[in-house]
């Protein structure tokens, strides 16, 4: 800790800190724009100068960069002093000359770091009176817009794009005050966390393109702090409605998890809440019996519009006269939703709407993350690590915030070699310049070659059994306890021995794995190897990658698997369902899921998509998305978060009939049980279900109760700014509705809430503080600048490592062995189309590559498949006809699936090709 003297006030600030940083982390405000946070300092575009004496007896001083200039104790500053204030004043001048003046059009307008900085800087007038430097924008994608006339050479774009998240196709171009960020030619930005542009820039040179074709000002959207759906990192997420559309979504900070960045899908994947044919109202089919093959199987007749009582007695009519109703729910719902669907049915009746070998998986992960003696890291833990061994996932399809969050990780090493040499971390330039190609060891083991192989010491690319058998033998070279696999090639077992020593040298090893490929063997060698470093004392961190955004919350919550409940209808075990938030056509094969639906004589269905499964059921009541419902997810990491509702869809829609699912579900179990109706709070429903499942007990302080007030006041889902209230209905109602009532949680449909930053709290809709209206305005909610929140992170931990002897899995797989008629069907991720929801978004069906299967060249040679020609594969009777990508990378003898393809696969299987498809 160091003293320092700022305008006569004495201070204590951590010694390690540059001045800027320092200060910002004291709350005091001094204007800047190359600086972040996340990056560092590189001392480009000299906005953040003071005045620095050299004791106290100084009366003259030097101004200097205060991003530049380290923390000193006894130092003595001056932010205030005239001569800085003129200089910053000049600076901020300079800076405009070029600048457009299109404040009133420009889409970051109230949404801009450069406005901040001009007012705070007291610029208020132009003097420049000649032709202002132009360039030509490009196009970069469906994401990114882009006005380069509005750049001032702060360098941050290519900071993050480039250092940062290790993007190649942005740069810049030309030289002094000529100088051009964009691409080499126009075409979309391949980073899959371009994104970010539009938040690290303190500009409006890269904007939301998603945003731009139904724009509105940040001050007259409404907020709700929420979670991404997209994935099960379990990213923080602000999105901002109006007209009950969702315009944007936003980084929410959490210091924990996602700190300042999403990735695309999450940022840009929302659209599948906005879309026309949603249901909307209850709909209701009459069933034609017929039997014309199994995609004929179950037709319904003409669909009915029903009010919410009728259908709510249809349903529970139905649910009456079934023999047994059973329950199907979904890692896409939020767990209050699945308890009361588990109510409504009985808990032997529930069945979690997750494939059998999936939830196997799901279920082992959960013991790993507890009975192999090293927890399970969050997204900043991660970045701390200094030796990381990932089997199995290519996380930038799985994961991708994770993949960021590894590459800062293994990027770090710039940073150790620079606190051997003094140089502080953040000074930018100097840590990226000593490092040069140095990184912690990395290691990679995926049938494909993966974005993040640039920056691994070695890659491992094989068939899932012998990538475990790698792991394994890593296992095994740090504890000789641990089984080793037989027959180990020379390579292989080189490769292992310096993964282990490599893990065995680090101070915080990281091994990640997951159900990616969907292979149990992959999943045990990672404990094994979790469980060696553990037994060895190592401080290390285990990391096991889910898919969805609940499936770690539905797998502790527990039930029987989609393929049980299948059964159960086939047989005529059960004959009504009640599907939640599931599209099972998506989950199982089509003809088996046909054959079912069509044996059950009451369906019951709550979505918030059209789906197949919805046009099968018999009633359908449209569920709440995300933006408009409150729950909590458990993201893969165990940390069980709250989302909370956006906005209240039928106060724009006065017609909607649209509820949250749990709503849905208790107001079906008081019909179907003949009960009078009494309100039910979110409060409630969480509270049971924590006291109900041992192993979610803590997810009931995951978010604030209803009853939390700051100064007595609700907290506000709108800025202070908001505007045109009355305006937004008047083609309803020239009356002015009240704005909704929320029993369930602490925030207020109005801008009369408190939204300030005074006040520390773990839920925050919206980054603003006085002065700072851009996502700079985190920095006022932090402990210190790039921190954590000063109430604390949001969420709570439900998984971590229990005391116990940890034994070694000792049944190891055989070396993987191609066959000559068939071929072995893997999973694989993709980060765009490869979730349910987002492929419904126009701006992600843009950025979706074609599906796919991956062949290995020699397996294309040896059926002399060219790139492109059409493969049809079969797997026992599903069928799936796509064209064919060439790998290099990938292993002889195996065929990659992607998800989403219409094979519903999600483990390995053996499969045929047909013999007419395989041709030249």
């Amino acid at each position: 800790m160091a003293t320092i003297h700022v305008d006569d006030r004495d201070y204590e600030v951590d010694g390690a800190d540059n001045l800027l940083h320092a200060c910002l982390s004291l709350g005091l405000d001094i204007p800047y724009f190359c600086w972040h946070p996340a990056m560092g300092s590189v001392g480009a575009c000299r906005q953040c100068a003071v005045k620095q004496y050299k004791n106290a007896d100084d009366t003259q001083g030097m101004l200097v960069m205060s991003c530049m200039a380290p923390v000193q104790d006894d130092a003595y500053i001056s932010i205030e002093d005239d001569e800085a204030k003129a200089f910053r004043a000049n600076v901020i001048e300079w800076l405009m000359i070029n600048h457009p003046h299109d404040c009133p059009v420009c889409e970051e307008g109230g949404h801009c770091h450069l406005q901040d900085m001009t007012v705070m800087t007291g610029h208020d007038s132009r003097r420049y009176r000649f032709r202002k430097r132009t360039h030509q924008n490009q196009d970069l994608g469906p994401f990114i817009g882009h006005e380069m006339n509005r750049c001032i050479t702060c360098y941050r774009c290519v900071r993050f794009y480039q250092d940062y998240a290790g993007g190649g196709d942005l740069g810049a171009f030309g030289a002094h005050d000529n100088v051009y960020f964009g691409r080499f030619q126009e075409g979309t930005l391949e980073s899959p966390f371009s994104g970010n542009l539009t938040e690290v820039c303190p500009t409006g040179v890269f904007t939301d393109q998603t945003h731009s074709e139904h724009y509105t000002r940040k001050w007259d959207l409404q907020f709700a702090p929420s979670v991404c759906h997209q994935c099960a990192v379990g990213c923080n997420i602000s999105p901002g409605e109006r007209y009950g559309d969702i315009r944007r979504i936003e980084n929410r900070y959490n210091g924990e998890v996602n700190h300042h960045f999403l990735c695309d899908r999450g940022r840009f994947g929302y659209g599948y809440v906005n879309r026309e044919d949603r249901p909307r109202v209850p709909e209701w089919r009459e069933r034609q019996r017929v039997d014309a093959g199994p995609g004929a199987a179950g037709v319904v007749g003409g669909t009915i519009s029903l009010e919410i009582d009728d259908a709510l007695d249809r349903a529970a009519d139905g649910m009456r006269n079934a023999r047994r109703v059973i329950g199907i729910g979904s890692p896409r719902a939020s767990l209050e939703s699945n308890h009361m669907l588990r109510t409504l049915v009985g808990d032997t009746n529930f069945s979690t709407g997750i494939a059998a070998r999936e939830l196997e998986l799901l279920v082992r992960m959960n013991e790993l993350n507890t009975r192999c003696g090293l927890p399970s890291p969050s997204l900043r833990e991660i970045e701390s690590c200094d030796a990381v061994f990932v089997l199995g996932e290519d996380l930038i399809n799985s994961a991708a915030r994770m993949a960021l969050a590894i590459r800062q990780a293994v990027n770090a090493k710039g940073e150790a070699l620079a606190a051997e040499r003094g140089i502080p971390s953040w000074n930018a330039e100097a840590v990226k310049t000593l490092a040069q190609e140095a990184h912690h060891p990395f290691f990679l083991a995926t049938p494909d070659a993966t974005e993040l192989d640039a920056l691994a010491e070695q890659t491992y690319h094989a068939a899932p059994d012998d990538i475990a058998r790698l792991g394994f033998a890593v296992a095994h070279y740090i504890d000789p306890e641990a089984p080793c696999p037989e027959a180990l090639d020379d390579a292989t077992t080189a490769l292992a021995s310096r993964i282990a020593e490599a893990l065995m040298v680090a101070q915080r090893p990281l091994v990640v794995s997951g159900g990616s490929l969907g292979t149990p063997a992959v999943l045990e060698a990672a404990g094994n190897v979790a469980r060696a470093l553990a037994r060895r004392t190592r401080p290390g961190a285990l990391s096991l990658v889910r898919r969805e955004a609940n499936s770690t919350g539905l797998s502790l919550l527990g039930g029987q698997s989609l393929d049980w409940a299948l059964e159960c209808l086939t047989s005529g075990e059960a004959d009504g369902v009640v599907i939640l938030e599931n599209d099972l056509y998506a989950r199982a094969d089509a003809g088996q899921v046909d054959t079912a639906l069509q044996r059950a004589d009451c369906i019951v269905t709550l979505d918030h998509q059209r789906t197949a499964t919805w046009d099968k059921a018999d009633i359908g009541l449209p569920a709440a998305s995300f933006a408009e419902s409150d729950g909590t997810l458990v993201s893969l990491e165990g940390r069980a978060q709250r989302f909370y509702q956006v906005f209240e869809p039928s106060y724009i829609r006065p017609e909607t009939r649209i509820r949250e699912s749990w709503r849905w579900l208790n107001a079906l179990k008081v019909s179907v049980e003949r009960q009078v109706m009494t309100p039910l709070t979110l409060d409630e429903v969480t509270r049971d279900m924590a006291m109900t499942y041992p192993a979610l007990a803590p997810a009931g302080d995951a978010g604030l109760s209803a009853a939390y007030r700051v100064h007595g006041l609700r907290l506000a889902r709108e800025p202070h700014r908001y505007s045109g209230r009355t305006a937004m209905r008047a083609n309803l109602d020239v009356s002015e509705l009240r704005a909704p009532q929320d029993p369930d949680t602490p925030f207020a449909f109005s801008m009369e809430g408190y939204a300030g930053h005074a006040e520390p709290r773990r839920e925050v809709a919206f980054a603003w503080a006085p002065g700072w209206n851009s996502p700079q305005a985190w920095n006022k909610f932090q402990d210190e600048v790039g921190g954590h929140l000063r109430a604390g992170d949001p969420g709570v931990r439900l998984l971590g490592p229990l005391p116990g002897d940890y034994d070694y899995t000792r049944t190891l797989p055989a070396r993987f062995a191609a066959r000559d008629d068939q071929w072995l069907a893997v999973p694989q991720a993709r980060l765009f189309g490869g979730d349910e929801t987002s492929a419904r978004a126009e701006p992600i069906q843009a950025r979706m590559a074609e599906t796919r299967f991956t062949m290995s060249r020699g397996t294309a040679e040896r059926l002399r498949m060219s790139p492109g020609v059409p493969l049809t594969f079969n797997l026992g009777e599903r069928r799936l006809t796509l064209p064919v990508a060439i790998s290099d990378a990938w292993p002889d003898g195996v065929i990659g699936v992607p998800d989403q393809s219409g094979l519903s696969l999600v483990a390995p299987e053996w499969g045929h090709l047909e013999p007419q498809e395989v041709r030249a």
